[in-house]
């Protein structure tokens, strides 16, 4: 299951964001701090595939993939230091796979912006400084504990000294972990840390409906620019949460309508996991069967055992092969039965690397 963190400053339309997307009704008003507790909401993964699928199978249930959303208290400049609320639950979002940066990039004298005014350039690096030395703290403990450890020779102490060593240098100058040119082994030394600068970052550019179907305004230009001369490894989606409110309070029939009429193409949720899924090299697959038909998240280059493995450890440990047949396949020939008979199911072995959209069925014995 993917797993975002949502940060930003307050009042720049993070909670209402997070309202739309789970229909969870977080506290959402115009001033800073407004979000106490940190806010957890799960959200179906959008698929027509996954309806098509349930229409040729007509299982007993259809089970959707599932994204985790953790909102908390806006963050502020002097965070690290205690300054506002949203630094004491950044420990929320260590376990997340990525964060998701919502950034105030529209203009509205009636909503406040809590350093004055509208500056998603400035917002970014307040956000990343303050990330930065409450990843400080955490390297600080586990450098200082390595290098008494180091001192009696141990092997683990002196082979994690060097990573240490280098994020603590990026970090003390207020700079994420995406500066400090990390080897992947490196990466790897400091992966159990869950240090926020080390995950991927997805910035949601909080814009005017004018601009979701019309040229990008000023700020996301800016913001866009800023991430590009940095070589931020980072994309950028643009939603209205003024819209997703909107949408939320609407049955699910009545939303495709209600975009087309503002030329919107789809919903800023459906951009979110879309540019989540990208930014991980995430994937879907499918299984398909009388009592279930369910999506499955798998990163992109997973082998069939490995995509098993989601399902349960134990069909991945007694993998031995996998029925597959590609959606397209599965839905032109109405189901397994259909697409056994025109010869599009094919047995697929342990080196098979899972296709996005394959229709899978496990063989496995444990």
């Amino acid at each position: 299951m993917l797993s975002l963190g949502i940060v930003g400053l307050p009042n720049v339309g993070k909670s209402s964001l997070f309202n739309a997307l789970t229909a969870a009704k977080a506290e959402a008003a115009n001033y800073p701090f407004c979000t106490v507790d940190p806010n957890i909401g799960m959200v179906e993964v959008p698929d027509p595939r996954l309806t098509k699928l349930a229409e040729v199978v007509k299982p007993e249930r259809t089970v959707p993939a599932v994204v985790q959303f953790v909102d908390i208290a806006g963050l502020v400049k002097g965070a690290s230091q205690g300054e506002g609320l949203g630094n004491k639950f950044l420990s929320n979002i260590r376990e997340t796979d990525a964060i998701v940066h919502v950034v105030r990039c529209f203009e509205d004298p009636d909503v406040t912006h809590v350093m004055g005014g509208v500056d998603p350039v400035r917002d970014r690096e307040v956000i990343e400084f303050e990330l930065a030395l409450a990843d400080l703290g955490v390297v600080e403990k586990r450098l200082d504990k390595s290098k008494r450890a180091a001192r009696t020779g141990e092997k683990e102490a002196l082979a994690e000294l060097p990573a240490l060593e280098k994020a603590n240098a990026a970090l003390t100058e207020g700079r994420a972990l995406w500066h400090a040119g990390l080897t992947d082994a490196e990466r790897a030394v400091l992966l159990p840390l869950q240090l926020l600068t080390l995950k991927p970052v997805l910035y949601a550019a909080n814009v005017t409906d004018g601009e979701l179907h019309g040229e990008e305004g000023a700020h996301v230009k800016a913001l866009r620019a800023a991430i590009e001369k940095d070589h931020e490894p980072a994309e950028v989606v643009t939603f209205s949460a003024k819209i997703e409110g909107e949408l939320a309070e609407l049955a699910p029939e009545d939303r495709a309508e209600f975009l087309a009429s503002l030329g919107i193409e789809s919903a800023g949720l459906d951009r979110l996991i879309r540019g989540g899924y990208h930014l991980l090299g995430l994937q879907t697959y499918f299984t398909a069967g009388e009592k279930e038909v369910r999506a499955w998240t798998i990163h992109r280059g997973d082998t069939a055992p490995k995509a098993a493995g989601v399902i349960h450890t134990d069909f991945e440990r007694g993998f031995i092969r996998a029925e597959t047949a590609s959606y397209t396949d599965f839905v032109a020939h109405d189901g397994w039965k259909g697409a056994r008979e025109k010869g599009a199911v094919r047995s697929e072995g342990k080196e098979y690397v899972v296709a996005d959209g394959d229709v899978l069925l496990f063989r496995f014995n444990v």
